[in-house]
């Protein structure tokens, strides 16, 4: 029997391959423009954290060495992040920050049911003509929405992200994101965030682990490079002996 090609999709989906930059003014611009529908009692933690960080005593949200998870990792990074699109898979993989690695699934499965709870969450796509409509779900509750690095609530479970991307240009991409966050939302919670993409420089992403500056390369006890405690860590933390 004769076999007949498949037909061409009457929308090619764009290019999203490469590595992404964030607009951090748009960010910054945002922090005040835009902010989440707080619930009361949320409301006044983030306003503690705003005036704390605006007196020099900053939370720092996400200064224990975990992924920034979802959604702040699209919220509020100031890393490079670099997408690899293969069949059936978006794979997002980032600097800094322990294990930044997000996997969308794009070969039609549907959710788990019963899921591992991960920072990063399960993330399921698909292509709606241009644009690449992303849901994530399995979020755990530790995992902040953050509006900087110092302001930050954690969901406190049952958070549901929808996120629409496209190019607003061939070298701007746009993603759309919904937050459901019942437990300290009034609301869904609607926001935007700007990526742009270079591709007449040569940047590639690279590792970097947050708690490095707590160690310093050194000996051990047979001459080996190993590392070391450093006496003054990451964030100016002094180590002292036991």
């Amino acid at each position: 029997m004769q076999q007949i090609a498949a037909l061409p999709s009457a929308h090619a989906e764009p290019d999203l391959s490469g590595v992404w930059l964030p607009d951090i003014r748009d960010q910054k611009r945002q922090e005040t423009a835009n902010m989440p529908p707080w619930k009361p009692d949320i409301l006044e933690q983030v306003q503690h954290l705003v005036a704390e960080e605006k007196a020099g005593r900053p939370f720092l949200v996400l200064s224990h060495c975990l992924p920034h998870g979802m959604p702040s990792w699209m919220l509020m990074t100031h890393n490079a992040f670099e997408l690899l699109v293969t069949p059936g898979r978006i794979t997002m993989l980032g600097e800094v920050d322990g294990n930044r690695m997000r996997r969308i699934y794009m070969d039609g499965r549907k959710p788990p049911e019963d899921p591992d709870l991960s920072l990063h969450g399960y993330s399921i796509g698909h292509w709606d003509a241009d644009t690449l409509v992303i849901d994530t779900t399995s979020i755990v509750p530790q995992a902040y929405i953050a509006i900087s690095e110092a302001v930050g609530i954690p969901n406190n479970g049952g958070m549901h992200i929808v996120e629409h991307i496209r190019l607003a240009e061939p070298n701007i991409m746009r993603d759309d994101l919904e937050i459901t966050a019942p437990n300290v939302l009034t609301t869904t919670w609607k926001t935007t965030r700007i990526y742009r993409r270079y591709p007449e420089r040569h940047y590639e992403v690279t590792e970097g682990e947050c708690a490095q500056e707590d160690l310093v390369p050194g000996k051990d006890e047979h001459g080996n490079d190993i590392f070391v405690p450093n006496a003054q860590g990451a964030f100016g933390t002094v180590h002292t002996g036991k």
